[in-house]
């Protein structure tokens, strides 16, 4: 298992950008593909972003063009920077690993969650 701690979250007016933080444990992260997921009041959890192994990025469609996932395995950290922020990404947003290489949308592929970051964005 890899213990995933995420932070950065907070209140920000519209228009504005967040960078989340997460950091891993546990074992070696750049064995995983980490992805970042949301979920909104009273929505199912979404998926926002993904960073394989091998550095490739995927994103949800709607966020693509603001939200921007990177990693830096030296510090055993996944990032997620967001800019343009709408009140309508207000969430908790959760990072996610997997040692799986595909599907990396799918929450199912993936086997450590942290407890989430909460960002809040007002107009």
């Amino acid at each position: 298992q890899v213990q995933l701690v995420e932070s950065g979250g907070g209140l920000v007016q519209a228009g504005g950008s967040l960078r989340l933080s997460c950091a891993a444990s546990g074992r070696t992260f750049s064995n995983y593909a980490m992805g970042w997921f949301r979920q909104a009041p009273g929505k199912d959890r979404e998926f926002v972003a993904a960073a394989t192994r091998s550095l490739t990025t995927v994103y949800a469609t709607s966020m693509k063009g603001r939200f921007t996932i990177s990693r830096d395995n030296a510090k055993n950290t996944v990032f997620l920077q967001m800019n343009s922020l709408k009140p309508e990404d207000r969430a908790v947003y959760y990072c996610a690993a997997t040692e799986k290489s595909y599907a990396l949308a799918f929450q199912r592929q993936y086997d450590n969650w942290g407890q989430g970051t909460q960002v809040t964005v007002s107009s």
